[in-house]
């Protein structure tokens, strides 16, 4: 009757079944983003809830025992079913989180992120909002949005810097620069906008003289301002050039603007780091390299 006692519990047996794919007690543990010393008391608990050595040292390496190698066979099938019985009510645990955003960040990042938590979590829809960055703000305050891609400084307990939006000027192909000394007729978006005051601070500080042509509150009317021939435009592009614009590399560079994730209290805490990982790797990686690798 001792033996109705013992239990396998799932995580170790996830440990072990872990050990055996990546190769070794450490590459398991990074695996499973634990402690080797964590995956090895793993081991140990079904070793005492199995009553023998299911793992035995070989020189600096090990190897599974026979009784290993039966429970790794068993464990795979345990695990199989534990995961399918969740999946089952996936329907039922399912929630929403809705992802506030920019326009600049959106159309190279979204997408890319967007698949990628479809697997990261899929007991989790994702919903996005593309809004500016106040009402992104409001929305966010009031618990409209539960994680907000924002340009801008994190100076908040709830942000989480995940990398700088590179900037890039466009026109139109063909466009032709006024004479020196003239006024650079800029395309930019309604204020308040903090791609409006970068392209302004940056030619102010090369003493080029400016004078706003077009203004714009969406992207697509700043795209269609510049590509009409109104003017340049300063955008976040992640290196992919829009339809119909030229990047010019005869004017300032900007600096890049800093862009932080914002997560409202309650959101689960690996969901919001999922998508700051995701977005920070999306923003050192080339966004061309990714597409076709996709």
């Amino acid at each position: 009757m001792a033996g109705m006692n013992r239990t396998l519990d799932i995580a170790p047996l996830r440990s072990f079944v872990a050990v055996a794919d990546a190769g070794g007690f450490q590459r398991a543990a990074d695996a499973l983003h634990l402690s080797q010393g964590a995956v090895s008391q793993h081991v140990r608990r079904l070793e005492t809830a199995i009553g023998r050595p299911l793992v035995e040292r070989r020189g600096r390496g090990s190897r599974f025992t026979a009784d290993g190698e039966k429970l790794l066979s068993l464990a795979r099938g345990i695990l199989a079913l534990h995961d399918e019985a969740l999946r089952g009510f996936d329907h039922e645990a399912r929630g929403t989180v809705v992802i506030g955003s920019t326009e600049h960040a959106a159309a190279q990042l979204l997408p890319h992120l967007a698949a990628t938590l479809d697997g990261a979590a899929p007991r989790y829809g994702v919903k996005f909002r593309i809004d500016r960055g106040t009402k992104l703000r409001e929305s966010f305050a009031t618990g409209i949005i539960d994680l907000a891609l924002l340009i801008g400084p994190a100076d908040d307990p709830r942000a989480t810097p995940v990398g700088d939006l590179s900037l890039t000027w466009y026109s139109a192909p063909g466009w032709t620069p006024p004479r020196r000394g003239e006024p650079l007729p800029v395309v930019a978006f309604d204020n308040p906008c903090a791609l409006r005051d970068r392209a302004l601070v940056t030619l102010s500080h090369h003493s080029i003289p400016v004078s706003i042509a077009a203004e714009a509150n969406q992207l697509a009317g700043v795209h269609a301002a510049v590509s009409a021939g109104a003017g340049v435009a300063l955008l976040a592009t992640l290196g992919q050039t829009p339809e119909g614009l030229a990047p010019r590399d005869d004017l300032p560079r900007p600096k890049p603007l800093p862009l932080a994730l914002w997560a409202r209290q309650g959101v689960a805490p690996t969901v919001a780091e999922r998508v700051s990982q995701v977005l920070r790797r999306l923003l050192t990686t080339p966004v061309l390299t990714l597409a076709k690798g996709a």
